[in-house]
């Protein structure tokens, strides 16, 4: 089944080994982003695959953004936002389509490639860690009830993103195309919020913690290519 105007392909989830690790060492993690449905069929493989991400791949910062609109069918998303949509629909538009997808992944916010297409997905990440540059050092801790999030000085210019995710989420789907199956979801992202615009001189904030378990900042050029990247440093580390 498909949403009006909405593909969920359905490509089988290809039995190829991930290469096991980076082909150049940075400083910052990769930002792998899957844009799913627990409604959507298809998408398991998928979720299935970045949650192997999130547990073997110390180098990537992997996230699911759950979107809404396969809600008006039998199964609405417990965890599906607004805030999802919308990004993928500013990727589609950058792209260059209107129509979006499940499952979807974006590379460094330069590659779209079908989330169950695991050999498809691997190649992106090899193609972008060779790619990626950080144009300014990023760092996100916690001061009691805040998130003190810092940018250092660099080249270049963007808008700095509070991300709140979960480490994983257990469902049991009562309807629709995952009728009766239990779906395990990694990384879920619970909300995402602007905290600022940078324009190259190092800046500092002090935010509300955000809706999940943990949190990541991003940096993100106006033409969607991720600049930087940071998960909330543990205490003591």
């Amino acid at each position: 089944m498909r949403p009006p105007l909405l593909a969920c392909l359905g490509l089988p989830f290809l039995a190829l080994a991930l290469l096991a690790g980076p082909t150049a060492a940075a400083s910052r993690p990769v930002v792998v982003e899957l844009f799913t449905s627990q409604s959507c069929s298809s998408c398991p493989p998928a979720e299935a695959l970045l949650k192997e991400l999130a547990a073997e791949r110390a180098d990537l910062l992997p996230l699911a953004f759950h979107v809404t609109y396969w809600n008006h069918l039998d199964w609405r998303d417990t965890v599906s936002l607004p805030a999802a949509t919308e990004r993928q629909k500013a990727y589609a538009a950058q792209f260059g389509g209107d129509s979006v997808f499940t499952p979807q992944v974006v590379v460094d916010g330069r590659r779209s490639v079908v989330g169950s297409r695991r050999d498809a997905v691997g190649n992106a990440i090899v193609e972008a860690r060779g790619e990626a540059r950080e144009a300014a050092t990023l760092d996100l801790t916690r001061n009691g009830d805040a998130l003190v999030v810092r940018v250092g000085a660099g080249s270049g210019a963007g808008r700095l993103l509070l991300v709140g995710f979960d480490h994983e989420h257990r469902t049991k789907v009562a309807r629709g195309e995952n009728a009766g199956r239990e779906i395990t979801q990694a990384n879920v992202v619970r909300s995402i919020r602007s905290v600022g615009e940078w324009t190259g001189t190092a800046k500092s904030w002090s935010e509300p913690v955000p809706l999940g378990a943990d949190a990541a900042l991003l940096l993100q050029a106006s033409d969607g290519r991720i600049l930087g990247a940071a998960r909330l440093a543990k205490a003591g580390s």
